[in-house]
C-alpha cells in the first residue's frame, strides 16, 4: 500500500544557502537541521535538503512514495521493469529509503517508516 508522494528531497551544494531559501519558501523553521540533512514540514509534506545528493548521482529533486513494505514494493517495481538505482538503506531511526528509475530514467524514491 502507498500513501503517495509525501517527501521530496533536493540535492544541494551549499546547504546553508539552500536552507535560507527553502526556509523562506516554507515559512517555518526546519524540524531537522543537521550537517547531513535539513528537513522542513509543510502541511504534511516533507521537504528535505541533501548536501551529498549530487555525490550520490541526484541531478534534481526526487519524490519519495511512502510505502508500507519497501522490500515488497521494490521487488514489484523491478519485476515491472524499473531499474534499481540505490539499495534500501536506513537513514534515521527506522526510516528506510531506496530509489529506482523508470525506463525513461526518471527517479522514483521509496520510503518506509
Amino acid at each position: 500500500m502507498s500513501e503517495g508522494i509525501k517527501t521530496v528531497i533536493y540535492p544541494v551544494k551549499d546547504l546553508s544557502a539552500a536552507k535560507q531559501i527553502f526556509g523562506q519558501l516554507a515559512g517555518v523553521e526546519p524540524y531537522s537541521d543537521e550537517a547531513y540533512y535539513v528537513g522542513f514540514k509543510v502541511d504534511g509534506q516533507d521537504v528535505g535538503l541533501d548536501p551529498k545528493g549530487h555525490d550520490k548521482g541526484m541531478i534534481g529533486p526526487v519524490g519519495y512514495w511512502h510505502v508500507d513494505d519497501i522490500d515488497k514494493t521494490l521487488a514489484a517495481l523491478t519485476d515491472a521493469g524499473a531499474t534499481l538505482q540505490d539499495q534500501v538503506r536506513k537513514v534515521g531511526g527506522s526510516r528506510r529509503i531506496a530509489t529506482v528509475t523508470d525506463p525513461d530514467g526518471n527517479p522514483i524514491g521509496l520510503l518506509q517508516d
